[in-house]
């Protein structure tokens, strides 16, 4: 087996930062700042509600499908390289997206923008693995998850003023410069090269195997309540993961090494409960979104002020925690975290219409804390459990594995919407069907959690 390439080039580590901390930024901030953007853009191009879902559909399809091979790709054929390829077609797809002259032109540039994406999602926490030594690495992570969250955070809010006064395409236009700007320091400052598995070859059948079977799981998830064929989709994605699974482990050049995790219980451990903790709280803003809204019948720029209290607290504490998690064990701090997050969902299983908000305030406070807790060490975890010639492949399946949760959230929840209010709407008149939704889901969320801390704590019984 070859040696991994590392870079032999002095390398800024404080630019190194700041850059994959601005992409790590700029990811999510174009998937929560378009989101609030898309009865502008349904208005503007007079596109139908599929149409629209299509938008937020096809950039988590292609960030989705992506990262894997992207992963593997950087470690053959080098890090920096397809780091710096996302970056520029990530700044071209933005700059093309306000110029789209129709919404199915618009939805083929997100796809292109989210392919981007994934190309730098998934090989910049690898350059910054390679970049900061261990000892420093915690709070170095701390930093770039902080960016996730101040991007989520930051998307409604600007996205909001900016529709409101410029108009909703400046949402594309203000982020061409900074993309820009990522490019021209990647080119000038991010110097020498870092590859994990030079010489080896791509495994093109198990790519296509791998994109066809998740394609059909998230379009058959995102379809379910139309009825047996998009059942049956979602059996075949399911069913044909399995199979590439299979198929990767007797692979001699895989795009993600079975083996690897087979042998490795702590990476094993660790994305599944990166996939759990995801799982369950990724549904925690769409309800109180809307117990928030119609409910309680709050006006949405309220409710945005409140719901954004969760990820200023994960942004503030994330860089905490991960320096934390250079001096302390990362799998038990991250453990710890999980717990907090379950304590947070169990608490909101008791929400009903009249509660008080600032119990809302309370319980987003404790998943804040829980999260922060949780995602710097667990990515830290994760880094630390393999080789360098592994931090591509490790950094592209933990970001998998938090889209997967984010679905399997918003599965639980469209199962649980259709068993309780069939297809009626969230009104006033139906807030009794919507109360019981939210006890049940929270429930589930905390069932799912104590699930992911026995993952978890069995992690830091193999780890010590």
């Amino acid at each position: 087996m070859n040696s991994p390439i590392v870079n032999t080039e002095p390398v800024s580590s404080g630019t190194t930062l700041f850059i994959v901390s601005a992409v790590q930024f700029l990811a999510p901030f174009m998937m929560s700042a378009v989101g609030v953007a898309l009865p502008a853009i349904g208005q503007f191009y007079t596109a139908s509600a599929v149409s629209l879902s299509l938008v937020e559909m096809t950039y988590i399809l292609a960030l989705s499908l992506f990262l894997l091979p992207a992963g593997r790709l950087a470690d053959i054929y080098g890090r920096k390289k397809m780091f710096t390829t996302g970056v520029i077609i990530f700044t071209l797809a933005t700059t093309l997206l306000p110029f789209a002259p129709s919404i199915w032109v618009f939805i083929a540039f997100r796809f292109l923008q989210g392919v981007g994406a994934s190309f730098n999602i998934s090989t910049s926490i690898a350059i910054l693995s390679a970049v900061f030594p261990k000892e420093h690495r915690g709070r170095a992570m701390g930093f770039a998850v902080a960016s996730v969250y101040l991007g989520l955070s930051a998307g409604p809010t600007l996205a909001g003023v900016m529709i409101a006064y410029l108009g909703w395409k400046w949402i594309f236009l203000v982020t061409v410069p900074v993309a820009l700007l990522i490019v021209i320091l990647t080119l000038t400052f991010l110097k020498g090269e870092w590859k994990g598995a030079p010489g080896q070859t791509f495994d093109y059948t198990g790519s296509l195997i791998y994109m066809l079977s998740l394609s059909g799981l998230i379009v058959g998830i995102s379809h379910l309540e139309h009825g047996l064929w998009a059942l049956v989709l979602t059996c075949l994605g399911a069913l044909g993961l399995i199979g590439f699974s299979v198929f990767e482990y007797h692979r001699k050049s895989p795009i993600i090494d079975m083996r690897l995790i087979v042998r490795n219980r702590v990476l094993a451990f660790s994305n599944i409960a990166t996939w759990i903790n995801y799982a369950a709280s990724f549904g925690l803003t769409f309800f109180f979104s809307l117990y928030l809204q119609i409910v309680k019948g709050l006006p949405p720029q309220t409710t945005g002020l409140i719901l954004i209290i969760q990820p200023v607290i994960q942004a503030v504490l994330s860089p905490v925690a991960g320096s934390f998690a250079d001096r302390l064990s990362p799998a038990k701090m991250a453990t710890a975290g999980m717990a907090i997050c379950a304590a947070g969902l169990g608490l909101a299983a008791f929400i009903n219409s009249t509660s008080e908000i600032s119990l809302v305030i309370q319980i987003l406070i404790i998943m804040g804390i829980g999260f922060a807790l949780f995602s710097t060490p667990n990515m830290t975890t994760i880094m630390g459990s393999v080789e360098p010639s592994h931090y591509g492949i490790a950094s592209s399946l933990v970001a998998t594995m938090r889209t997967l949760g984010m679905l399997t959230a918003m599965t639980i929840i469209t199962t649980l919407l259709s068993m309780f209010m069939g297809n009626a709407g969230i009104t006033p008149e139906t807030i009794p069907g919507f109360i019981r939704t939210l006890h049940v889901g929270f429930i589930c969320f905390s069932l799912l959690s104590l699930i992911g801390i026995i993952f978890s704590t069995v992690r830091v019984q193999r780890k010590s």
